[in-house]
């Protein structure tokens, strides 16, 4: 299940069946005003049979194989909410406005910070609870979810961290999208 921005699901439908490397059913959806609402009715098309959900963005394409066998195997074996994560290396600094600068008011320990990536994996049953749950926060970007995870926490259920893979980044910025072609020069 792909859900593609609003009025894009028909191209979106295109592009994916003149690819050559999908091999499996792909089923385009028209997602939502906010990234969680985009979930929330991708889970709603989603089969009654389908037990595990993983939920990817569209901004980490270079995932590895590896990574969603990682997440999908966790889930399977009884962690009902994965993510996968990396160490954090940079020291974190939490801060609160003030006047002309930011006031810096702690330093996490940086050993126990992950920067968590995609695909996010949930048993069916608990994400759509979250989701129920969250639901009121989906109409505006500024009240919803950075992720699903996060619905899952805010019901009080844990998440489990899996080893997360460097080559899952985010490509967000045009030094991102360096990167990854990079990475893709690479591996030819």
């Amino acid at each position: 299940m792909v859900t593609a921005p609003a009025g894009l699901a028909a191209v979106v439908t295109e592009v994916v069946a003149r690819d050559p490397h999908i091999e499996v059913p792909v089923r385009v959806v028209e997602g939502g005003a906010t990234r969680q609402a985009s979930v929330a009715t991708g889970l709603r098309m989603a089969r009654a049979a389908d037990d595990v959900v993983l939920v990817h963005d569209a901004a980490r394409p270079l995932v590895p194989p590896s990574l969603v066998r990682r997440v999908v195997e966790a889930v399977r074996s009884g962690h009902r909410a994965v993510v996968p994560g990396l160490p954090v290396t940079d020291t974190i600094k939490q801060v609160i406005p003030g006047p002309g600068a930011e006031l810096v008011v702690g330093t996490p320990d940086r050993s126990l910070l992950r920067a968590v990536q995609t695909p996010q994996g949930f048993e069916r049953g608990l994400l759509v609870r979250a989701h129920e749950a969250g639901a009121v926060r989906a109409a505006a970007e500024h009240l919803a979810a950075t992720d699903d995870a996060g619905l899952v926490e805010a019901l009080g259920e844990k998440v489990h961290i899996v080893p997360g893979d460097d080559l899952a980044f985010k490509i967000t910025t045009e030094r991102d999208l360096w990167l990854a072609e990079l990475v893709l020069q690479e591996a030819a």
